[in-house]
């Protein structure tokens, strides 16, 4: 695999935004489709650029898919106590799906954890039909933490999302 994980360039943030929207979209994971007020969110690479550090996997100069690496103490952080990262809006362009992006991604974030002074884990939130990626996290070391569970909408009683921890 010939894959480089990397910060993204902001050159790099339109098409990463939209990678990521359309990974929820074709996924089924908005619940209002195109009217998702989430759409907006995950297609403004620039705002998390800004408050945290979004990473890239590229292939031959081609943006295969990202994540948004929050630092302990990070103001991108839904969860996250102070001493602990937090992995959000992991995406993978679906052509390139089942090629290890993910997992790469996901490491590349593991490392950056383990970098920073204080931090003794990471954590993220997932949608329960994200089984591809909880794979990912479990083959990692990954577990399950029901008891940090949310929801984001509290208005809508099925947005639960299942959460992960990585001691390190």
């Amino acid at each position: 695999m010939d894959i480089e994980i990397r910060p993204a360039h902001p050159a790099e943030f339109a098409g990463l935004g939209e990678i990521t929207a359309q990974a929820y979209l074709q996924d089924g994971l908005l619940d209002f489709g195109e009217n998702d007020e989430y759409l907006g969110e995950l297609r403004d690479v620039a705002k998390r650029a800004a408050a945290a550090e979004v990473l890239v996997a590229v292939e031959r100069q081609r943006v295969l898919g990202g994540v948004t690496f929050v630092p302990s103490g990070g103001p991108m952080a839904d969860i996250a106590a102070p001493e602990e990262a937090e992995i959000r809006m992991l995406a993978v362009a679906r052509e390139a799906r089942g090629r290890g992006v993910g997992e790469a991604l996901v490491r590349a974030c593991l490392d950056r954890a383990r970098a920073v002074e204080g931090c003794t884990g990471i954590v993220l939130s997932t949608q329960r039909t994200m089984r591809s990626a909880h794979r990912i996290y479990e083959r990692l070391g990954f577990t399950r933490t029901p008891e940090r569970d949310w929801n984001p909408l509290p208005d809508l009683d099925d947005i639960t999302l299942l959460t992960y921890q990585l001691t390190l």
